[in-house]
């Protein structure tokens, strides 16, 4: 289990990289378009050479799933697609870091979980450490690059809302079939947001190199990350899962470094502390 979880970080934070890199040639909305076809066609060819009696739904559960299809691509992956386009990789790894600390605050706030000193101290010292870092480059609220910031951090609240929500009802139908019914919900919700984006798609502009780094984001991000960290799930606790998500800042500033020539600043490494350190008291407490 330790050994997948460690994997799927690992494809988490290449996702980062990847999109970062076809973000600069390619529309966000338009290659999260694309990502989202390319797995919904893989998960409901899954589904339809399932057996009929596996795919069912009760009735009070469709909500839902309507929910967290709708948490998972117009919501969670639009923030995350534009915001790595106006930030940094290595922010949204550290964006993507905070996920325990949100998964804690809606666990509190939504399924009166415990709560002490040490768990408040932590998510407060864990914002801190990524407002930090939204205001490197100076306080411009509609600057792009804390426009970017901010959209990658509602990325993370979303997906700690998608980790909270879908622990039952992934428990319950299964982590394919539940992934598969949030990614083709979620591509459903999406279409309106992409028309009202008004960008088009040119396929003829899309280079070999971008079709590897849509397939990346649409097979292994969007099929073995998601099934993993949903399969995870049904073992243990969404808290206790969401602390994977510390590893997320280590891979994501090596690979910037190598494939992305990025530098570390001083403020990223001084709110990277205060983010890891944070979310590293919130869990002791």
């Amino acid at each position: 289990m330790y050994f997948l979880i460690f994997v799927q970080q690992l494809i988490a934070s290449g996702t980062h990289i990847v999109v970062k890199s076809i973000t600069e040639t390619l529309a966000p909305s338009s290659i999260l378009l694309l990502r989202s076809v390319i797995a919904s066609l893989l998960y409901l060819i899954w589904i339809l050479l399932r057996p009929k009696k596996y795919l069912r739904i009760e009735k009070k559960d469709i909500p839902m799933a309507i929910l967290l299809g709708i948490l998972n691509i117009p919501l969670n992956q639009f923030f995350f697609f534009i915001g790595v386009h106006l930030s940094t990789a290595p922010n949204a790894g550290l964006a993507y870091a905070l996920t325990p600390a949100f998964v804690l605050v809606i666990a509190i706030l939504f399924l009166k979980e415990s709560h002490n000193w040490k768990k408040i101290l932590g998510v407060i010292v864990a914002i801190g450490g990524d407002i930090i870092i939204m205001l490197e480059h100076g306080i411009n609220f509609s600057s792009d690059y804390f426009i970017g910031n901010v959209l990658l951090m509602l990325a993370s609240f979303t997906w700690a809302l998608y980790t909270v929500l879908g622990r039952d009802f992934t428990r319950k139908y299964g982590a394919i079939y539940a992934t598969a019914l949030s990614m083709i919900l979620g591509l459903v919700f999406y279409i309106p947001v992409f028309l009202f984006t008004k960008d088009k798609i040119d396929l003829t502009v899309i280079t070999t190199i971008n079709w590897l780094q849509i397939l990346y984001i649409g097979i292994l991000t969007s099929g073995a990350s998601y099934l993993i960290w949903l399969y995870a799930l049904k073992k243990m606790e969404a808290s206790k899962l969401a602390v994977f998500s510390n590893l997320q800042p280590v891979f994501t500033i090596i690979l910037a470094m190598i494939f992305l020539g990025t530098h570390l600043t001083m403020p990223f490494v001084i709110g990277g502390v205060l983010i890891i350190g944070g979310v590293v008291l919130t869990q002791r407490g």
